[in-house]
């Protein structure tokens, strides 16, 4: 079955190829925009070759086919999410009349569940690809020139293959600082394949990352202890929404240490870790998690035998996705635009539209949704309060705050937020931002109607669905604020 889904299917005949060249495109990297780019090439009847370094996700690659997002990001993540979730759904159930039942969580057991979900993914990968005619190689590409990309397998053995056309999709991976101990730290990569669950961990990080893993590792039962350099996670994201999260975390039991930055990771004897910060401080774990960001995986790629520039390790590109040399293009968290899987997609799909499908399509980064698997999680889409007041000057901020139903007899502390923001020239929506249980949920409907221009009054006029926290967006009528040429009145 495994050879079964490895096995190479050649595209032979090609609408586009000329000249010496084995292939219309040679795409490195089988992540989310090289897969779809790969896919969607192939059905318009270019003949496509795809390089990826491993065909089953785990250490020490990683990444295999389907990318970050397949193997160590968005599937094995919201599986996390989950299972966090079912302790303080045991817990509530009191208030709703169930007895008390002794509850566990099986880090291994969750773990085996989970690689087997991966590992068919990646079979349906292999499996997809295949059939659309895609040629799946598994090494690691670089490049020998403009059209020439070295394969080295596995095996020791290399290859060189040719094409029209490269797209570089490698992605990114999780950038570790340099720290007196950070060997002993571990990334994004690494907690998806831990033996043990660590009962104390240190979350190092603002960004969702770091913050969706500090809710999900005290879901689970570990002790939480999240530090940040800055004055508030999120940076980029809505104020007031960053604020209202930091309630509800430290409500339900996270430990946040804003101003604070590592200094020295030492090991103990015990084989447990103490992390001392700049200010002194002192905490004691089992395990250290960095999520400080991601760098794009351009090492080993042979750009220097190529005239690709990058940027702080990045790869620009124009509005179609295209390098600075002609024949090469990259999409997704390479060219450090949007790091979204949706993006990607996007990307990717635009630009095997636009090389072989007969039309001219440019990725579209307005108005993109976007959630954070928090506890409560943060949905939103469009213009942040502070962006939309200085992009529109004159703007209505509409912001509603209170307990959620399911709440209420469960005994939960947390608390939903909601924001709306409207452009008073237009009357157009342009943000909104939502912290609850099941925002990304509710987020996905409500992004439809803001990318195609939906008013105020278009959701003023929308029945609501009763009882819901999300008919709350459809109830707010009066501002709770103003902004008149880029000032709060």
């Amino acid at each position: 079955m495994v050879e079964e889904q490895r096995k190479v299917t050649r595209n032979t005949m090609s609408k586009f190829l000329r000249g010496s060249h084995m292939y219309d495109l040679i795409i490195i990297g089988g992540g989310s925009g090289g897969v779809r780019a790969s896919r969607i090439a192939a059905s318009h009847g270019a003949k496509v070759a795809l390089i990826e370094s491993s065909m089953h996700h785990g250490p020490p690659d990683f990444s295999a086919i389907g990318g970050t997002c397949v193997n160590v990001g968005c599937v094995p993540k919201k599986l996390m999410v989950y299972a966090s979730h079912f302790s303080e759904a045991h817990h509530g159930g009191e208030g709703y009349g169930w007895s008390a039942v002794s509850s566990t969580f099986d880090w291994n057991k969750f773990m085996v569940k989970k690689n087997e979900e991966i590992s068919r993914l990646n079979g349906v990968y292999g499996r997809m690809l295949g059939g659309a005619g895609v040629e799946i190689i598994e090494g690691k590409g670089s490049f020998k020139n403009h059209h020439e990309i070295l394969i080295e397998k596995k095996d020791g053995t290399s290859s060189v293959i040719s094409g029209e056309t490269i797209v570089i999709s490698v992605g990114g991976w999780p950038f570790k600082p340099s720290l007196k101990g950070i060997e002993h730290a571990i990334t994004s990569n690494e907690i998806f394949y831990l033996k043990e669950q660590p009962k104390r961990v240190v979350v190092v990080g603002g960004g969702y990352i770091a913050v969706e893993f500090a809710c999900i590792l005290h879901g689970l039962g570990s002790e939480v202890n999240l530090l940040y350099r800055g004055e508030l996670f999120l940076r980029g994201f809505d104020l007031d929404i960053r604020k209202h999260l930091e309630k509800q975390m430290d409500s339900c039991g996270v430990q946040l240490h804003f101003k604070s930055n590592p200094q020295e990771i030492k090991k103990n004897a015990d084989g447990t870790l103490t992390v001392i910060t700049e200010k002194g401080e002192s905490y004691e774990c089992d395990a250290v998690l960095y999520a400080t960001g991601r760098v794009a995986k351009t090492d080993n790629l042979g750009l220097d035998n190529t005239d690709v520039k990058t940027s702080n390790g990045f790869i620009p590109v124009d509005a179609g996705s295209k390098t600075n040399v002609d024949n090469i293009y990259a999409v997704g968290d390479v060219t450090d635009r949007i790091a979204l899987t949706p993006v990607a997609l996007h990307e990717g799909h635009c630009l095997a539209d636009t090389l072989y499908g007969g039309k001219t399509r440019k990725p579209d980064h307005e108005y993109v949704t976007s959630a954070v698997f928090s506890n409560p999680e943060i949905a939103t889409v469009g213009y942040t309060e502070e962006a939309a007041a200085s992009a529109f000057q004159n703007i209505s901020v509409y912001t509603s705050e209170f307990r959620p139903m399911s709440n209420i007899l469960s005994g939960s502390p947390l608390r939903a937020f909601m924001k709306i923001i409207v452009d008073d020239a237009t009357d157009r929506v342009v943000g909104v931002h939502v912290c609850c249980d099941h925002a990304a949920e509710i987020m996905q409907g409500v992004g439809i109607a803001v990318k195609t221009g939906a008013s105020k009054a278009d959701f003023d006029a929308t029945i609501g669905i009763h009882p819901t926290s999300a008919e709350e967006l459809v109830t707010m009528r009066t501002p709770s604020y103003k902004y008149k040429n880029g000032a709060k009145l």
